[in-house]
């Protein structure tokens, strides 16, 4: 088994590098060539997170597990508010083959994803960027639009302003004094905060508009207002982590918003041309991003191949 930490990931690997992995697994995803139980979360000491995620994959065949906690006060104190490892492993054998980081894991497959879709489903020439949370993904989803779109300007809203100002201050981007002011001459929106009431109001959405949500993975958080959800072109990651764990769709559905029978977009059927995502410069298009085993999957397998190329890592021998 090789083990590889944050540093080894970071030498390896970027998020524009990871896109094409990715973007493999969702296809995959949508395929039916994956299983993926739901991820499974529990409460821990002071208001904190554990949480599984297993899964496996065909083509390429793996499988693994990522078990991770979430603290988010971690921040303050100078470590990541995401904390685990991730363990695949070999498929002939059964053993495992390698354990990495989960937070610089977690950090670069989310934008590559995020970036993904927004090659998918923004305008072709949109190049103003709002980020709407300055912690640590806001920093990682600077370089996945950059990867795939021409971005010019960027503008970040941050609850802290103390806080934003900084971001704004490392990042050379400027500091908006609200949601609604960072969004409005926004091409693309990138939503990467922790909130648990509704942050993206429908009225703040105007035509050619894209949006990722990223921020919030479990029913007890929402960045997207409910009456967003029939108000936008939708496409998420994987329709059954939507359904269960998307608080604003749960709502819709309770709501009668949407028809009982809708059926929600996944991105790795844009990709394959099975549905369509963007259809016209005027639509607003929505990724709502869950996050999948199937990403984490992808995302190790391709860091362990780089590593065992370039002979990155420590290898125990579990013989």
């Amino acid at each position: 088994m090789r083990i590889l930490n944050r540093t080894d990931i970071r030498a390896l690997v970027d998020v524009a590098g990871l896109v094409p992995a990715i973007g493999e697994a969702m296809r995959r995803v949508s395929e039916g060539k994956t299983d993926m139980p739901l991820r499974s979360m529990i409460r821990v000491g002071g208001g904190n997170l554990f949480g599984i995620m297993t899964g496996a994959m065909r083509d390429p065949d793996v499988h693994g597990a990522k078990l991770l906690s979430l603290y988010p006060d971690n921040p303050t104190h100078g470590r990541s508010s995401h904390c685990g490892v991730v363990v695949i492993f070999d498929a002939a054998t059964g053993l495992p083959s390698a354990c990495l980081d989960a937070a610089e894991l977690t950090a670069i497959r989310t934008a590559a994803a995020t970036a993904l879709a927004t090659d998918a489903l923004a305008r072709k020439g949109a190049s103003r960027l709002a980020l709407i949370g300055c912690g640590e993904q806001a920093h990682s989803h600077i370089a996945a639009m950059r990867a795939v779109r021409p971005i010019s300007s960027i503008v970040v809203w941050g609850r802290d302003p103390a806080k934003a100002a900084a971001f704004g201050r490392a990042n050379g981007t400027e500091v908006a004094t609200s949601i609604a002011a960072a969004v409005a001459e926004a091409d693309i929106v990138c939503t990467t905060t922790p909130a648990t009431r509704p942050l993206l109001e429908r009225s703040m959405l105007h035509p050619g508009l894209h949006v990722n949500a990223v921020g919030a993975s479990i029913p007890t958080m929402q960045e997207i207002a409910t009456a967003i959800v029939p108000a936008v072109t939708w496409v998420t990651d994987y329709r059954p982590s939507l359904e269960a764990q998307a608080a604003e769709v749960i709502d819709a559905r309770r709501m009668g918003l949407v028809a009982p029978d809708f059926v929600f977009t996944e991105i790795g059927e844009v990709l394959n041309g099975e549905r369509p995502g963007r259809t016209s410069d005027s639509d607003v298009t929505l990724y709502r991003s869950l996050g999948v085993a199937a990403q984490d999957l992808a995302g190790a397998m391709a860091i362990l191949a780089l590593a065992r190329a370039a002979g990155r890592g420590v290898e125990v021998d579990w013989s």
